[in-house]
């Protein structure tokens, strides 16, 4: 399948609009876990995902505590180099291995990047990172300043090809970006989750940083099939079980946004996941979303959401949906150019500029 392409940021990178996730197939028995996973079946669904066309994978050290890493690694060595996807991971986040059940740290210094740089690719079997990227900003007191100097320095290694962030405030990437560009910040976006279209997406859009959205389909709630007797049947040690999304009063009115989707997928012959999926990539300076999957069935369920057109009809009566539902926070919509100049003129003649 011939996927559509989006140039990431300033870099070299072309990647295809979608990216092969790996949160899940860390399988079981840790902090934010997703229940039990079978190596099989996981090295399945990445194999279908490439065939498919997809030319990115997503992977964190954290991800089952290093066993996603070591998954991808070893798909990795069962294609030639020529068939190689790009490969992007994470940092940031230190584990008590003898305590797998309690949530990782957030540690950014230039001593523990180096040394989780060093951790990854070792698991992931490269010479190189493709997008190195922290996965939190730290909460050990460290500068942020010190440990993107350090992700520099693994670029002029040659063990990093690109530095981004994940989950990074505009005001930590202004602090960054003198020492040296941020290449790509990677955002939790999804119809239920758009509090990042409000500063962090445009800001990127005007410095030129890529953007790759995570969970998309709002960790499985945007699917055809997700109800609430799934939820109630989740793993003892699926993080679902945690989040208020998936509780009640927000999962009833996250259920009724998607099920407002279903005559959209319908004209379009598409899934409720594919128009999720396609809905975050209409938004400017977004280059791709990150979608999970645990099995080729999987990847077949919204891989379409690459080429789903969606047209200002579609996404009117998405905005009106998220209006009506109440689901979600942020903004609903895209806010054409035109609009957001007379919006800030607006804002300095009520302030009196």
């Amino acid at each position: 399948m011939n996927l559509p392409k989006r140039r990431l940021g300033q870099t070299t990178l072309e990647i295809t609009t979608l990216g092969f996730g790996t949160w899940a197939i860390g399988g079981g028995g840790w902090a934010f876990s997703w229940g039990p996973q079978g190596d099989d079946a996981s090295l399945a669904a990445m194999r279908h995902a490439v065939e498919q066309g997809i030319n990115w994978i997503d992977t964190a050290a954290v991800y089952g505590l290093g066993h996603s890493e070591e998954l991808v690694g070893k798909f990795l060595r069962d294609l030639p180099p020529s068939e190689r996807p790009y490969v992007f991971t994470k940092c940031g986040l230190q584990w008590d291995k003898d305590k797998p059940m309690e949530a990782a740290r957030r540690v950014l210094t230039p001593e523990t990047v180096r040394a989780e740089c060093e951790a990854s690719l070792r698991r992931l079997g490269v010479e190189r990172i493709d997008l190195y990227q922290f996965h939190w900003p730290d909460e050990s007191g460290s500068r942020i300043e010190d440990a993107w100097a350090a992700m520099s320095r693994l670029v002029s290694e040659g063990k990093v090809r690109t530095p981004g962030v994940c989950n990074f405030s505009v005001e930590l990437m202004e602090r960054c970006e003198p020492i040296q560009h941020v290449d790509s910040l990677q955002p939790p976006f999804s119809l239920i989750r758009r509090e990042t279209a409000e500063k962090e997406l445009p800001w990127c859009a005007e410095h030129k940083t890529g953007i790759i959205c995570y969970s998309p389909m709002q960790s499985g709630l945007l699917t055809d099939s997700f109800s609430e007797e799934r939820a109630r049947k989740f793993a003892k040690d699926d993080w679902r079980r945690r989040s208020d999304q998936f509780q009640q009063p927000k999962l009833k009115k996250n259920l009724a946004l998607r099920d407002a989707l279903k005559p959209i997928a319908k004209r379009h012959q598409s899934s409720v996941a594919e128009v999720a999926i396609a809905w975050t990539l209409c938004w400017p300076g977004v280059t791709g979303a990150i979608v999970g999957a645990r099995s080729p069935e999987q990847v077949d369920g919204w891989i379409r959401a690459a080429s789903l057109d969606l047209n200002s009809a579609d996404m009117d009566e998405i905005a009106a949906a998220i209006q009506r539902t109440g689901a979600g926070d942020g903004p609903s919509k895209p806010m054409p150019p035109n609009a957001k100049t007379h919006e800030a003129r607006q804002a300095s003649v009520r302030a009196g500029l």
